[in-house]
């Protein structure tokens, strides 16, 4: 038995060589899990590493030498005198932040969505666009707006539309927990909107016509029926805003730092500024913990959620509700959310930029001075913005640096895609897939700080990096992954394998056929691939602000060292620059894909 069982392993391992010959899958996965695993996996674990090892120039510190094992990092974050400070309440600033954001957002995220799905809404269709527009802008795009309409004297500069009204406003609206939570509660609506209103328009009308047939109130309807069913996409959207909440950087740091609230990100941030390398490993690896949990138990959620299927008839109605005498206050609302989640913020932005003196509406006040000026009376800004060559530097960085890398990713992407569909190896496969999701786990603030500490020096024949555009590209490729990797995979488990077997029949190579059928097929899914780590990466911010340097700098980083300066006018107009080609990028991708963008996302 025991031969007969050698010869069948041997005869199946013989026959996937033979395979591999034919398909070189096995190989190319081999060497996109080489390219991932040094891409991704390593600067993690370099990490980690960095928490427990001695650091160059902490040798007296210490008392150890450079590179030895030590708990210096970790008692120092989490025991020391400097402890309450530097960690225990930017932790509790990070959960409040989060937790109140993410509760406020559900609530109102929920309302919204209901209106727009299951009722008959006035404008319904307008809305149901106009109120996700902040989902395809910066976070930080609504911090500016903030600081520009309430900004006081705190800091210096110019004061904010408000106090220059003549109303004085105190630290608490202008700056710290407050705003930070009204800015990132309006950032995560969006969000719940498209993945609870996508849960609603799966929701089949005719299980709530069963229960008012049988005598059931809507409160008893709504609890016994709807909740329960809705509850997967309710848990996995308030998970998702809460790990996403735990590594935001730019909303905290805008409006955060004046009054000095720190929360983990600016901590952490911090730390890099101060040089404090090891203890900016324990700050990320707090938030990536943090980030992997989350994320893990809403990964669990869903997958019990799905042991479980609605029975129904052939079809599933969507039958609306009739809004009754509540149809004005509810359209009021949603266009109330509409002026304050886009109307207000996109206007004070634009406005601010044609304005000597914030908020004065008088004729002389405006000008073209920050778009088209020249000469202005300034230090660090000698032209406008449309003729000044920092912008225009930085605007080449941002679109040769982002662009080449979203176009490595997308390509990568639609290969792993490949390789997870048509590896003969379940292995590769199934390592590839977990793999390109890791950077999805880490908030991108702790994913720089991995890429920091591992190509911050010199390792064997690779050099050190930081300071290039090399390290930015690497880092955008390996963030951007599961996105490009999961726009792969969806596209190649449409495409099956017959056209691919009849080239390979005809004597077609393997790359014969990926240029000549794989690639044309997969077009659209390509670009998507591209566009998706396209958009994302033009308007992050975190990997940016520690991984470039004033010789990197991109349009993101450039703004930031606006805001530094004061200069807000020039600052906004930047900003509205990048939240342009954002939303024209998102658009780009709708049509492409012939998709509203109000559809939502998939749980």
């Amino acid at each position: 038995m025991t031969d007969t069982a050698c010869s069948t392993a041997w005869q199946r391992w013989r026959y996937k060589l033979e395979i591999a010959k034919r398909a070189p899958t096995i190989f190319i996965g081999l060497a996109l899990l080489f390219i991932f695993g040094w891409l991704i996996v390593a600067p993690i674990v370099n990490m980690m590493m960095e928490m427990f090892t001695v650091q160059t120039g902490d040798e007296m510190r210490v008392g150890a030498e450079a590179g030895q094992f030590t708990s210096y990092y970790l008692e120092r974050v989490f025991s020391s005198r400097m402890s309450s400070i530097i960690f225990w309440k930017p932790l509790w600033n990070t959960l409040m932040v989060a937790v109140i954001s993410m509760v406020l957002s559900m609530i109102i995220g929920s309302i919204l969505a209901w209106l727009l799905v299951r009722t008959d809404l006035m404008g319904r269709k307008w809305l149901s666009t106009a109120l996700i527009i902040p989902f395809m802008l910066p976070a930080w795009t609504f911090a500016l707006a903030w600081t520009t309409l309430f900004k006081n004297a705190t800091i210096g500069g110019q004061p904010g539309w408000v106090e220059n009204m003549g109303y004085q406003l105190p630290d608490w609206v202008s700056y710290g927990v407050f705003p930070t939570i009204v800015i990132m509660t309006l950032n995560y609506i969006p969000f719940v909107i498209l993945l609870v209103g996508n849960a609603l328009r799966r929701l089949d009308s005719q299980l709530e016509e069963a229960g008012k047939m049988l005598g059931a109130s809507r409160p008893k309807i709504a609890l016994s029926i709807v909740f329960p069913l809705m509850r997967p996409a309710l848990m996995s959207s308030a998970l998702l805003i809460f790990a996403d909440a735990i590594g935001e950087f730019s909303v905290p740091y805008v409006l955060g730092l004046p009054v000095h609230f720190e929360t983990l990100a600016t901590s952490l941030y911090r730390a890099i500024g101060t040089q404090q390398t090891g203890v900016a490993a324990v700050f990320a690896a707090v938030i990536l913990v943090f980030g992997i949990a989350t994320l893990a138990l809403d990964a669990w959620m869903m997958r019990e959620a799905r042991r479980f299927a609605i029975i129904g008839s052939k079809g599933a109605m969507e039958r609306r509700q009739s809004l009754g005498i509540l149809q004005w206050p509810a359209t009021i609302l949603a266009l109330v959310m509409v002026f304050i989640g886009v109307v207000a913020p996109l206007g004070a932005l634009a406005l601010s930029t044609v304005m000597h003196i914030p908020g004065r509406f008088e004729f002389s006040n405006f000008t073209l001075d920050y778009w088209i000026g020249t000469n202005l009376d300034t230090i660090a800004m000698q032209n406008g913005i449309l003729f000044s060559s920092e912008f225009w530097a930085a605007a080449w960085s941002s679109i040769s640096i982002v662009g080449s890398a979203s176009i490595c990713a997308g390509i990568l992407g639609l290969l792993t895609g490949y390789i997870v569909l048509r590896s003969p190896l379940r292995v590769v496969s199934v390592t590839l897939r977990q793999v390109t999701f890791f950077p999805y786990l880490v908030p991108g603030i702790a994913f720089a700080v991995a890429f920091l500490t591992l190509f911050a020096v010199p390792h064997g024949p690779i050099p050190a990096l930081y300071g290039t555009p090399i390290i930015l590209f690497l880092a955008l490729i390996a963030d951007q992954m599961p996105f490009a990797s999961r726009a792969g995979i969806s596209a190649m488990t449409q495409l099956g394998s017959d056209v691919e077997d009849s080239a390979r029949v005809s004597g077609a190579g393997w790359c014969r056929r990926m240029y000549s059928i794989i690639i044309p097929i997969q077009r659209n899914a390509l670009v998507t691939a591209v566009l998706m780590p396209f958009i994302s990466g033009i308007k992050g911010v975190s990997l940016f602000i520690i991984l470039a340097v004033p010789a990197t700098d991109v349009l993101t980083t450039f703004s930031i060292r606006l805001i530094d300066f004061n200069y807000t006018q020039a600052a906004n107009a930047v900003v509205l620059m990048i939240a342009l080609i954002a939303l024209l990028g998102t658009i780009v991708i709708n049509r492409l894909t012939r998709t509203g963008l109000a559809q939502g996302l998939e749980s």
